[in-house]
């Protein structure tokens, strides 16, 4: 009796503790934009409050979130942003069978009425059932979900259209980390270590604040030339392993992921 009691409190503590590791995987994965997995699949997320809204959107659907009456789950099709000229402020204009409503997302710092949390994105929205005469119109911030394919360590293949070997660098190929959480990368740059932060919107893809240590660099080297075009670059493609950096000019570099 008492092997099968201590057996029982046994198997007891083990499911106790998987409940418990399970909470916690779920809070690390967890953020005021929603989950890990929304961040995948959406390549914007926005929240309000007073009344709470979310809004997710991605290369298949718009979803709007909220607690108004009449407006808890919109899904709006997919559509392209008009752009301003001036500034960076895109808007959609968005409408199915019941709803219709105008977004508004401009690059300005954002501060959460509750939490306090700061965004890179305000977003508007003006937004209405059919069989409404006013439109509702409530605030709050957003961000861009970086591309998460991009966070792994790349090593350099081509530069401006050509193979590089290492005798066109220090020691060794330029390569770069990208951590896509934080928006930022590291690496070597064929003679000194570098650094800086991304700045990405869907489809577009900035090299920005890049900073270097100072060594002097051998006759030759390349690393002027991989620096400036990686700060030059305006989009991407990663496809088979091998992620490729261009601007509307040119392919400016191609690198391999060895991570």
């Amino acid at each position: 009796m008492k092997k099968l009691l201590s057996l029982l409190l046994l198997l007891s503590l083990m499911v106790s503790c998987k409940s418990t590791a399970d909470k916690t995987s779920n809070a690390q994965t967890t953020s005021e934009y929603g989950s890990q997995e929304d961040e995948m699949k959406y390549y914007f997320t926005a929240t309000g409050n007073e009344p709470f809204w979310s809004l997710k959107m991605g290369n298949e659907n718009i979803v709007f979130s909220s607690l108004i009456p009449g407006k808890e789950k919109l899904i709006f099709p997919t559509v392209e942003a008009v752009k301003a000229m001036d500034a960076n402020v895109k808007m959609y204009k968005v409408s199915n069978e019941t709803s219709a409503a105008t977004i508004t997302i401009q690059q300005v710092d954002c501060q959460n009425s509750m939490s306090g949390v700061i965004s890179p994105y305000k977003v508007s929205i003006e937004i209405k059932n059919n069989a409404e005469l006013e439109t509702k119109k409530i605030d709050g911030c957003g961000k861009y979900n970086t591309d998460y394919r991009l966070h792994d360590i790349w090593v350099l293949e081509e530069l401006n259209g050509f193979k590089v070997f290492v005798t066109d660098f220090q020691r060794e190929l330029p390569r770069i980390e990208i951590n896509s959480a934080e928006n930022k990368f590291m690496g070597y740059g064929g003679c000194n270590a570098i650094s800086g932060t991304i700045f990405y919107e869907k489809d577009l893809l900035r090299f920005s604040k890049v900073i270097s240590t100072l060594m002097a660099c051998g006759p030759g080297n390349k690393e002027a030339d991989f620096s400036k075009a990686l700060q030059s670059t305006t989009t991407y493609n990663i496809e088979n392993n091998r992620l490729t950096l261009s601007n509307s000019s040119a392919k400016l570099l191609v690198f391999r992921k060895v991570d």
